[in-house]
Order: C-alpha cells, then structure tokens, then sequence
C-alpha cells in the first residue's frame, strides 16, 4: 500500500512538471498575413528573379570576373563570416550547456598544530586527495533548451547577415560598374559634341570671311565649345572616383578597372516576382529579421523557467587518503552524490525584470521584421516601376534623338545658305548634346532597375 502511494505521488509529480513545462513554452507562428498584399499591384508569378544566379543575370563576362573577384576579396563579406564563426561557437557552447560538466582536481593539505592544542595527538597532519567532480542541472522547464535555440536562431540569423552583405555587394559592384559605363559613355559624347563644335567655329570663320555672319557668332560659337570642353575634366575626376569605389568593393588598391561598354549590356527582361511570400526564404533581411523573432519567443520562454525551482544533480568520486602512500590504495577510494532543488522566492525582482525585458525585446523584434518586410516590398515596387519609367523614356528619346539629329543637320545647312542664324545651330546642338546624356542615363536607369530589383527580391546570395 505503502509502495502504491508513493509511486501515485511520483505520477502526480511527473505529470505536474510536463503540464507546467508546456506552459512555459511559446512557440513562433509564422503568420500569412504578414505577406498578404506586399507587392501592391504588381503581378505575381511562378518563377523568381531571385532564383536566378548572378552568373546567369548579367551579360558581361567582365562584370562577372569582377563579382567573383569581389565575393573573395571584400573586406565586409570576410568580416560577416568571421561573425558566423563566432555565433557557431555561441551556439556550441548553449547546446553542451545541457549536458554535465566534469572537472578534476588535485590537491595536498599540510597542517601543523600547536603544542597547546594538540597535548596529546600529533602536532601536523598530510591529507592527499585526488578526485572528478560532475554537476548537472536537470533541464524539466526548459530554461536550457530554448537558450540552446535561441542561440542557434541567432546564429542562423548571422548567417542570414553574411547573405544580406554578399547580395549587397553583387549589387554594389553592379551599380558602381554601369555608373562607369555610363561615365565613359558621357565622356566620348562630349569628345563627339566638342569635335563637333570646333567644326563649326571654323565654319563661322569661314562664313565672317564672307560676310554672312558677324564676329560675334564666331565668339559665341568658341564660347559654346570651351562650355562643352570645360566638362571634360569633371567628367574624367568622376570616372576616377568610381574606379576607386569599385577597388575598394573588389578589396584593392585603386587602380584602373577593366571594363566594356554601355551599347553592349543587356537588361534581363524575364522580371517575374514569384509571390511575397517567397521573401520569407529569399530575402535575408528579412530572413535575419524572422530569426531574431525566433531567438525572442526563446528568450522569453527562457526567461518563464526561470520562475521555478531548479533541480541539480552533483557527484563526485576519487581516492584520499592521510598518507600519500596509501593514496592509491582501493580502500582510499570516496564517492558521493547529491541532489538540490532551488526555489527562488525573493531574488531583488530579478526573475521578473528578465521576463518583462524578454518580452518587450520580443515584440520589438516582431515589429523590426515587419518594417523589413513593408520595406523589401516598397523597394520591389519601386524597382518595377523605375523599370517600366525606363523603357517608356527610352522608347520617347529615340524618337526626340532622331529629330534633334535631323535638326542639327538642317540648321548648319540653312547657316551655309543664310537661311538660319547661328544661335539656332548652337541651340540645336546643345539640345542634341543633352539628348544624348539623358539617354545614357535611361539606359542605366534600366539597367540598375533590374539590378534593385534582383537584390530587393533576395538575389544573389544562392
């Protein structure tokens, strides 16, 4: 009877820790709504940009030796894995947290008495011992095990961090390299007009010679070539800095950057999005941001164990002995083993602050993952609509180029033959020359609109 009863309160007991041992426990829900709506009014599709490899995104093969030297040279991406390698170790040491620690310890003790306190017993004693030590904390709420998780959410979070600095950087040395581009391109553009101009100075001279233009237009004919000429310079120190900006994206020194041209690129033009919930496993801002969520519902689920008792289980076993000579000896052989509950009752509300930081900590984190995600779909919608801005100023420059083209042409005609002034010649070529440096600029617009696009929706890190 005696024996029934006791094994009924074990039952009871063990029953009572699992009930309370899953009411510490909260575990993270993903949420659909977090998604719903995210792209606004853009379409939605099967395939994903993001799926595409950076290999196969642009159509360069100087851009994708530079991406690849980048990848294994760039200073941030080294520091970012370093930070993984530390939250592993983080992690490594929460998860051997649960199993028992083991120690060994040596020790010989010499004492010596007084004549007075020991009259009739020996004046000095040795006493030897060596002996392992073990203790281990029984994990019934749970307090280690979501310690154990939230360090292995932090380090896939870190994880997700390197990813977020490679994306940005295939991004970056995109974006730095077609701005190169399009320098050059507005470098010999403005080589063309300045040729051009002085062309004409030299018709104005011709013309003064025969009286169908004053002295003037041919000054206002230098002026207009010495404006196009003094931009040269700035132009030049542009390129420059860009060349630097890349070298120290590539990791190093500054130096010139082998490069092609701005007529042979090619926009990717299969722009499909898959769905927004598809950032949830592509992005990695907001794969960091989820998993510091993760870490938090942990954290906090922690923080709830610590409110009750802790039970810990300790031994230890070795030989002592008075004489070091019969150290070693089988009779000099101790052991014992100890089991301690700790309840805490009053710890200066310790326990307390630790639950309400945790959840604070956690609903803070809920909200930073949301802000990413409203965040990764504004700039998914931005991206789209800089593309489509592109291709319908592209598309209109063409046709404003062909008739600046034709107007330059027919206005040097009609000064030859007195029948235009030459400030409408001037203006006709400067209009072309702007013409021409917007164009240039649609075209990157189009091409770093298809670059946002591919780091928005979480490309480049697969």
């Amino acid at each position: 009877m005696k024996t029934n009863s006791i094994k009924n309160i074990l039952l009871i007991a063990v029953v009572s820790v699992l009930v309370i041992s899953c009411s510490t426990t909260n575990q993270y829900q993903r949420s659909q709504d977090f998604t719903d709506g995210l792209y606004g009014g853009a379409e939605t599709a099967e395939s994903n940009l993001a799926n595409e490899s950076w290999q196969n995104l642009f159509n360069d093969p100087i851009l994708d030796s530079l991406i690849a030297e980048g990848l294994r040279n760039n200073f941030d991406l080294q520091a970012a894995v370093q930070r993984v390698v530390a939250a592993e170790s983080n992690f490594l040491q929460s998860k051997a947290a649960l199993a028992p620690s083991l120690s060994g310890q040596a020790g010989h003790t010499y004492v010596k008495n007084s004549e007075s306190t020991s009259p009739n017993g020996p004046d000095h004693y040795n006493a030897s011992q060596i002996t392992l030590q073990s203790s281990w904390e029984i994990d019934f709420w749970g307090k280690l095990s979501n310690a154990k998780k939230s360090a292995y959410a932090n380090y896939l979070a870190t994880d997700a961090a390197h990813k977020a600095v490679q994306t940005r950087l295939v991004a970056n040395i995109a974006s730095v390299y077609y701005s190169l581009l399009a320098l050059d391109a507005n470098l010999e553009i403005t080589k063309a007009t300045v040729q051009n101009s002085a062309e004409l100075v030299e018709t104005m001279k011709a013309l003064k010679e025969s009286g169908s233009v004053t002295g003037a237009a041919v000054v206002q004919s230098e002026a207009a070539r010495y404006a196009a000429e003094v931009t040269i310079p700035d132009i030049e120190q542009q390129i420059r800095e860009n060349e630097n900006t890349l070298c120290i994206l590539l990791g190093r020194t500054p130096g010139k950057v082998e490069r092609g041209k701005l007529e042979n690129q090619q926009a990717h033009e299969l722009l499909e999005v898959g769905v927004p919930a598809e950032l949830l496993d592509n992005r990695p801002d907001v794969m960091q941001a989820e998993y510091s969520v993760i870490s938090a519902y942990h954290i906090t689920n922690s923080a709830k164990a610590y409110f009750y008792p802790s039970v810990t289980l300790t031994a230890s076993a070795g030989l002592e002995s008075l004489e070091f000579g019969d150290l070693f000896d089988p009779a000099s052989f101790a052991a014992n083993v100890v089991g301690g509950l700790v309840q805490p009752i009053f710890n200066k509300r310790a326990n307390k602050t630790r639950l309400e930081v945790a959840k604070a900590q956690q609903e803070e984190a809920l909200l930073n993952f949301k802000s990413t995600l409203l965040n990764a779909g504004a700039e998914i919608n931005d991206a789209l609509s800089m593309y489509d801005a592109s291709l319908q100023k592209i598309e209109l420059r063409n046709k404003q180029l062909d008739a600046l083209e034709k107007s330059v042409d027919y206005t040097k005609e009609l000064l030859v033959y007195g029948s235009a002034t030459y400030t409408e010649v001037l203006n006709a070529q400067q209009s072309l020359l702007n013409a021409q440096l917007s164009d240039v600029n649609d075209q990157v617009q189009q091409l770093n609109a298809v670059v946002s696009l591919y780091r928005a929706l979480g490309g480049g890190w697969k």
